[in-house]
């Protein structure tokens, strides 16, 4: 009952949030009337979608909307004629029927463009497991960059600098993220390969080696950033209620928009899990 209340709560006041103050009406309309029935199609699917991307049951697609904006290109709202234009375009540069109609073929291959920036899953394709670094290449987060959920103490020193870097501009450019102390901190960033297998174990959450044994938090480049929290859910729960919240707030958006600019790319499924992948360019 708790899920289902929250969730018609987000549907209610979602689409104010997604719809950017930068993206007028006017603006967003100006391909005209041609792509009136793919915008229609999308306001109806963005809530009402029923699938399972991640193998849970979810209702529509709006927690992967602000990485779908910035792939198209596009800052207006997802039921506006410019959105499914913008849409058509990138799904035509991926070989896509290009219908301007969000659908699961062109989550699958959002997906698949997203993964493949990461080195880590480009290595497991390989069947790699990247080695940990050594311990002279780990800095410790300071008392202030820990979540208090869930204490970690370590990440790649490089990693570490280009984090606080992201941080502090975070800071300067997110009201909501300067005003709560909270935001952006690490509930999780290095995880030795032996605890966390052991970890796994001992708690039974986890699927075998992949998690356990072979996590990218392993690598000390990748990081989970408190970024919000639902009602009565945890800072990383995976519940399709949870990533929606998180996915509407002011930091995660920021995040998705100008994490690049300081070498870091998400993962598609949780709103707080990053990994840094080099310095830009």
């Amino acid at each position: 009952m708790r899920r289902l209340l929250l969730a018609a709560l987000l549907a209610l006041t979602g689409l104010c949030a997604l719809t950017p103050a930068s993206a007028s009406a006017q603006t967003c309309e100006a391909v005209g009337k041609a792509w009136a029935g793919p915008a229609f199609a999308n306001s109806v699917s963005l809530y009402a979608m029923e699938w399972a991307p991640f193998g849970q049951a979810e209702y529509g697609w709006g927690a992967y909307l602000p990485l779908l904006r910035r792939e198209i290109r596009s800052d207006c709202g997802p039921a506006t004629a410019d959105f499914a234009f913008a849409l058509s375009q990138w799904q035509g540069r991926y070989a896509l029927t290009p219908t301007g109609v969000f659908d699961e073929a062109t989550f699958q291959t959002l997906k698949g463009v997203l993964q493949a920036r990461r080195p880590f899953i480009m290595a497991r394709t390989r069947n790699e497991c990247p080695e940990p670094p050594p311990l002279n290449m780990l800095g410790y987060l300071s008392a202030d960059e820990e979540h208090a959920d869930r204490l970690t103490r370590l990440l790649r020193r490089d990693v570490l600098d280009a984090y606080r870097a992201m941080v502090a501009a975070a800071r300067r450019e997110v009201p909501e993220a300067a005003a709560d102390p909270e935001m952006l901190q690490i509930f999780s960033g290095f995880r030795d390969p032996e605890a966390d297998a052991a970890r796994c174990a001992a708690q039974g959450n986890c699927d075998g080696v992949r998690r356990a044994a072979c996590s990218p938090h392993r690598t000390g480049t990748a990081i989970d950033l408190y970024v919000g929290q639902a009602p009565g859910l945890g800072v990383d729960s995976t519940d399709p209620a949870s990533r929606l919240y998180m996915s509407r707030g002011a930091t995660y958006r920021w995040l998705v928009a100008n994490a690049g600019r300081f070498g870091f790319v998400p993962y598609l499924y949780e709103p707080w899990h990053w990994e840094w992948v080099g310095p830009p360019g």
